[in-house]
């Protein structure tokens, strides 16, 4: 087994048992206001892990590519409208999509 199945499976299993730990939770700790406050802020973290990931090539130096940033305003104004955070996803996948099709 190489070291990517290695690294997909030790991926997939640690994000099964975190899927498990939330689902695990009492309704009384989902329902602190603590955790409310730090679970409004999960969409925003994710899109900028997003995004850091596609601005930075193999070197680690930055690669900006236009169509992503116009994908990342889509969903900059998906997230004005106070869409959920999958259409928020979606829409800047698709917006992305359809312009690196089209380029």
């Amino acid at each position: 087994m190489t070291a990517l199945w290695v690294a997909l499976l030790v991926a997939a299993v640690g994000s099964y048992l975190t899927k498990l730990a939330g689902l695990s939770l009492p309704e009384s700790v989902l329902a602190h206001p603590r955790v409310q406050r730090v679970a409004a802020f999960l969409p925003v973290a994710m899109l900028a892990a997003l995004v850091a990931v596609q601005l930075v090539d193999g070197g680690g130096r930055y690669a900006v590519d236009w169509r992503v940033l116009v994908g990342v305003a889509a969903a900059v104004v998906a997230l004005l409208l106070r869409r959920g955070f999958l259409v928020v996803f979606l829409t800047a996948i698709a917006v992305t999509a359809l312009l690196r099709l089209l380029t």
